[in-house]
């Protein structure tokens, strides 16, 4: 198998390399792993074969050297087109098939290190959520809060957001990627603000929704209804809990509200290392979660042309239940 993901060979081996547009990758046999660098990098691993190779080399080739072209080999989802495709045409024996998962599963489940690390990053993720909040004002524009609130993160002693933060008001809202513009924040608007953060190599994720001076009967109650949708979710979760009947009981919450078509994603995605990881909470996962498994849960109302609403957390899987790691209030805030 060739893993290419850096995040992915990072976990297995501790080799932290962003190889850019050049190849990366951790070959695995029966033999001794063997790892493939260019020399523009440097390593200080000791215990795996390196092999190295420049820009001028036959990269396919020092690929295909390390193969037995009468097997099969795995590749992962992250090996580029430009890279697969003339090592296929090196190797026309070999049958190439997706074998990440065997690695993707593993990184889902979390250690007992790595959950630490996710709480106390969520713990961060609250401190700005809060700080956030209370910063937002009437007369604001979204670039305005997104730039405050990225300014927390390094504040906090993160290494960086974990993505680009989404602060959408009114009508903005009923779009669930949002980018922050120069929208001014007015009186009723609702505010979604979906954030995170990255230390020690591990991603936040946490989406709360307020409203500027009052809110509208129809916000109060469609918020009611998300916040409902995400605690019936995160009530049911346990080991053995199919990933897609998590989903579903969020779901049934808004479809039986008569919101069913306007919850229009996933209810969640596995996050560590990376914010969206292998795996969701969705129709399309029937896989059991176990203990250990981090993912969050966001069901989400989006009203196009009004307004949206969506509440996140991340979710711990435990023995016999879930830790939710956020502990920001999840009630309608009024904020302004």
């Amino acid at each position: 198998m060739l893993v290419t993901d850096p995040h992915s060979i990072r976990y297995l081996i501790g080799v932290d390399i962003e190889p850019g547009e050049r190849f990366l990758g951790l070959f695995l046999s029966e033999k001794a792993p063997k790892l493939i660098i260019n020399r523009l990098f440097s390593t200080s691993v000791k215990d795996y074969e390196i092999v190295w190779y420049s820009d001028t080399d036959d990269l396919t080739g020092k690929i295909s050297q390390l193969c037995d072209g009468e097997r099969p080999l795995g590749v992962d989802k992250q090996m580029p087109a430009r890279f697969l495709l003339p090592l296929r045409d090196r190797l026309p024996h070999s049958r190439m098939t997706l074998a990440s998962e065997c690695v993707d599963w593993v990184r889902g489940v979390k250690d007992e290190t790595e959950r630490e690390l996710m709480r106390m990053n969520s713990r961060i993720n609250d401190e700005v959520m809060l700080r956030t909040r209370a910063f937002i004002r009437e007369g604001m524009t979204e670039r305005e809060v997104a730039d405050y609130l990225i300014a927390q993160y390094y504040d906090l002693g993160c290494e960086s957001v974990s993505f680009d933060p989404i602060v959408s008001f009114g009508a903005n809202a009923a779009d669930p990627h949002h980018m922050p513009d120069n929208t001014v924040l007015r009186r009723c608007d609702c505010i979604v603000v979906d954030i995170g953060g990255k230390k020690q190599g591990y991603c936040s994720d946490m989406t709360r929704t307020f409203a500027c001076k009052e809110a509208s009967e129809e916000l109060k109650r469609v918020h009611e209804l998300v916040v409902r949708a995400n605690e019936t979710a995160e009530s049911v979760i346990k080991p053995g809990m199919r990933l897609c009947d998590i989903d579903r009981a969020a779901r049934d919450v808004i479809a039986n509200a008569g919101y069913g078509e306007f919850f229009t994603h996933r209810l969640g995605h596995f996050i560590g290392t990376e914010v969206h990881e292998y795996g969701d909470a969705s129709a399309a996962f029937t896989k059991e979660v176990e203990e250990g498994m981090i993912f969050s849960c966001e069901p989400g109302v989006y009203l196009p042309g009004n307004l949206g609403v969506r509440i996140e957390d991340l979710v711990l899987v435990t023995r016999d239940g879930c830790e939710v790691l956020n502990r920001v209030e999840k009630k309608l805030e009024i904020v302004g």
